[in-house]
C-alpha cells in the first residue's frame, strides 16, 4: 500500500483533532471532568491516545478548546440564523443569549470550563478562542463602539461574570435577571435576540452538538476508523491498532 502524501495526512490530522473536541464535550458533559481521562477522549474519539498529547498540553487545555469551539461556533450560528440582520444592537442581543443559551442547556460543561480557567494554566488563547474573540469584537464594534480594542475585553468579563453566576452552586441568579442587567448595560431591547421561552430552529437549546465539530471523512474512507487515522507525527510508531505508543 502506498504511502499517504502530505496532504492527506494533514486533512486526516485536522479530522482527527475534530473528534477530540467533539469527544471532550460529550465525556465531560455526560461525566464531569475529573470522571473523564485522556485516554477516554481518545477512545470515545476513535483517535490515537498519542496523537491527543501532539494536540494539546493536557486535558485542561484541550477542554479550554474544546468549549472555545463550542461557543464560537454557536454565537457563529446564532449571528447567521434568519433572518439575517447587519443592525449591529440585534446582534449584540444574539451574541449575548449564545452565551447564556449555553450556560442554561450545558451547565455541567460550561461550570467546568469557567473552573478551569481559575487554575494555574489559566486562560488558553487557542486557536478556538481567537475566533470567538473575533465575533465579539465584531459584535462590539458592530453596535458603535468608537474603541472595540477596549471594549471587547469587559464584554468578555461581563459575559463571563454572567455564566459564572447563573452556574455558582447553591446560589445560581436566574438567567433572564442577567441577560436584564446585559441588555440594560447594551441599551437593548427584550425583545431582541432570543428572549427567555423563545424557541428558535437551530438554537442555543439544542443538545446535539456534532454540528460544530467538522468531523466527517474522506470520500474514500474505510468502515474501519483505523484507516481513518493519521501516520503519527514525529515518526511515533503505530500499534497495531493504529495507536501510537507515546503514553497519555
Amino acid at each position: 500500500m502506498s504511502p499517504r502524501s502530505a496532504s492527506v495526512n494533514e486533512e486526516l490530522r485536522r479530522r482527527s483533532r475534530e473528534r477530540l473536541l467533539q469527544a471532550a464535550v460529550e465525556l465531560v458533559s455526560e461525566r464531569g471532568y475529573e470522571a473523564t481521562t485522556l485516554g477516554d477522549i481518545a477512545d470515545r474519539a476513535g483517535s490515537a491516545r498519542g496523537l491527543v498529547s501532539y494536540y494539546f498540553p493536557g486535558k485542561r487545555q484541550l477542554l479550554q478548546s474544546a468549549v472555545h469551539r463550542l461557543m464560537h461556533r454557536t454565537l457563529e450560528e446564532a449571528l447567521e440564523r434568519e433572518p439575517r440582520t447587519e443592525d449591529g444592537r440585534e446582534r449584540m442581543a444574539r451574541a449575548i443569549d449564545a452565551i447564556l443559551g449555553l450556560a442554561r442547556s450545558q451547565p455541567v460543561l460550561m461550570r467546568q470550563h469557567m473552573a478551569g480557567l481559575l487554575q494555574a494554566e489559566g486562560f488558553v488563547q487557542c486557536p478556538e478562542q481567537q475566533r470567538l474573540a473575533q465575533l465579539l469584537r465584531d459584535a462590539v464594534a458592530g453596535q458603535g463602539s468608537p474603541d472595540a480594542a477596549t471594549d471587547y475585553p469587559m464584554l468578555r468579563a461581563l459575559l463571563m461574570g454572567a455564566v459564572y453566576a447563573a452556574l455558582v452552586p447553591g446560589v445560581p441568579m436566574p438567567i433572564p435577571t442577567l441577560r436584564a442587567e446585559l441588555f440594560k448595560r447594551y441599551r437593548l431591547d427584550w425583545e431582541m435576540g432570543v428572549p427567555p421561552d423563545t424557541e428558535v430552529p437551530g438554537g442555543t437549546c439544542e443538545r446535539d452538538l456534532s454540528r460544530f465539530f467538522a468531523t466527517g471523512r474522506p470520500s474514500d474512507d474505510q468502515p474501519d476508523r483505523t484507516a481513518d487515522q493519521p501516520d503519527p507525527p514525529g515518526g511515533l510508531p503505530k500499534q497495531s491498532d493504529g495507536r501510537s505508543d507515546r503514553p497519555d
